[in-house]
C-alpha cells in the first residue's frame, strides 16, 4: 500500500502529501505551501519547516514537487522545498498555460512572463505516466474548477486537489475564469468515478464541515460516489451544474487570492526584488459604481 503522510495548514485548510516508499524511502511531495500573513505581507515556513522535518526524519529521497492547479487560496512552496530538496522537478499539468495566458492579463505582467508553463521544470501530459525512484504516478487531467488541474494516482491512491472534496463537502467551485461546473462533473464521473471503489482519496482542502468536525482528508471512491453531497454516481449532469452554479453565486473571493495566483502561475517564485531589496506583490484595484448624489 502506498504510504502517505498528511500535513493540515489550519490557516487555508489546505493539505500536503508526502506519498512516500517505505522501502525504497522514495518520495514525493504534493501542494506545498508557503505561509503568507496578509496583514503583514510577510512569508513564512512553518509548514516548509515541518515538512522537512518529516522527509529528513525518514531519510526520504525526495524526486518531485507536484501542483494539481495554481491555487487560489495559498502560495506555493514549491522553490522554498526545492532551495531545501535541489534536486527535486517541480511539475504540473501541461494546461497552466491556460491560467497563466488569463492572469498574465489580470495582473499586467511584464512581457518577460511568458505563458508557456517554462516557470516549472516539467509540464506533465494527461495520461503522462512518472517515475520517482519506485514510485509509478499517473496523470489525470481532471478540469473543472480550473482548466489546468490535474489528479495524481499513485498506487492505490489518487490525489484529487480541488476537484473532489470529502463526502461531507461536495466537489471544488467553478467560477474562476475558464472554470466550468460541466468539465468537472465529467472529470469526476469520468475519470476519478471509474476507478476501483477501493481507491483511498485524498483531497487538496478541508473545511471541517463548516467548522463542525475536526479536519479530514482521506474517504475512497466507493464512499465518494455513494455519499458525497454534491455529486453521487447517479446525479445527473443537469442537476449537478445547477446546484454547483448556484452555490459558487454565493461564494465570496478566496482571502488570498490576489497574492497566491501571481505567485503560483510563476510556479511559486516570488517576484523579483526591485532596487532596495524588496519584493512587491500586485493587486489590481477594481473601481465601483461612483457614489449617487444625495
Amino acid at each position: 500500500m502506498t504510504q502517505v503522510k498528511a500535513f493540515y495548514d489550519n490557516e487555508t485548510a489546505t493539505l500536503t502529501y508526502v506519498v512516500f516508499d517505505a522501502r525504497t524511502r522514495d518520495a514525493i511531495v504534493i501542494d506545498p505551501v508557503l505561509d503568507y500573513d496578509p496583514a503583514a505581507s510577510k512569508t513564512s515556513t512553518q509548514s516548509l519547516d515541518a515538512l522537512e522535518s518529516f522527509l529528513r526524519s525518514e531519510s526520504l529521497k525526495l524526486h518531485l514537487s507536484l501542483e494539481t492547479h495554481a491555487h487560489a487560496d495559498h502560495l506555493s512552496g514549491a522553490q522554498e522545498l526545492k532551495k531545501r530538496f535541489p534536486e527535486t522537478v517541480i511539475a504540473i499539468g501541461r494546461r497552466i498555460v491556460e491560467v497563466q495566458d488569463v492572469f498574465k492579463k489580470v495582473y499586467n505582467l511584464p512581457e518577460t512572463f511568458l505563458p508557456n508553463g517554462s516557470q516549472f521544470d516539467r509540464l506533465l501530459e494527461d495520461g503522462e505516466r512518472l517515475e520517482a525512484g519506485s514510485l509509478r504516478v499517473e496523470v489525470l487531467f481532471t478540469p473543472g474548477h480550473t482548466p489546468a488541474c490535474a489528479s495524481y494516482l499513485v498506487g492505490d491512491a489518487v490525489f484529487t486537489g480541488d476537484a473532489l472534496f470529502m463526502p461531507d463537502t461536495g466537489t471544488g467551485r467553478c467560477d474562476f475564469p475558464k472554470g466550468d461546473s460541466g468539465a468537472l462533473y465529467d472529470s469526476i464521473q469520468n475519470r476519478l468515478y471509474t476507478l476501483p471503489d477501493s481507491t483511498r482519496v485524498f483531497v487538496g482542502h478541508d473545511y471541517r464541515a463548516n467548522g463542525t468536525r475536526e479536519a479530514r482528508w482521506e474517504s475512497t471512491i466507493g464512499e465518494e460516489k455513494r455519499k458525497n453531497i454534491q455529486l453521487k454516481a447517479e446525479t445527473s449532469r443537469q442537476d449537478y451544474r445547477s446546484q454547483r452554479d448556484a452555490r459558487d453565486a454565493t461564494l465570496s473571493a478566496p482571502r488570498l487570492l490576489l497574492p497566491s495566483l501571481q505567485v503560483n502561475i510563476d510556479a511559486g517564485h516570488l517576484p523579483e526584488p526591485e532596487d532596495n531589496g524588496t519584493s512587491y506583490l500586485k493587486i489590481p484595484i477594481r473601481m465601483g459604481a461612483p457614489r449617487k448624489k444625495a
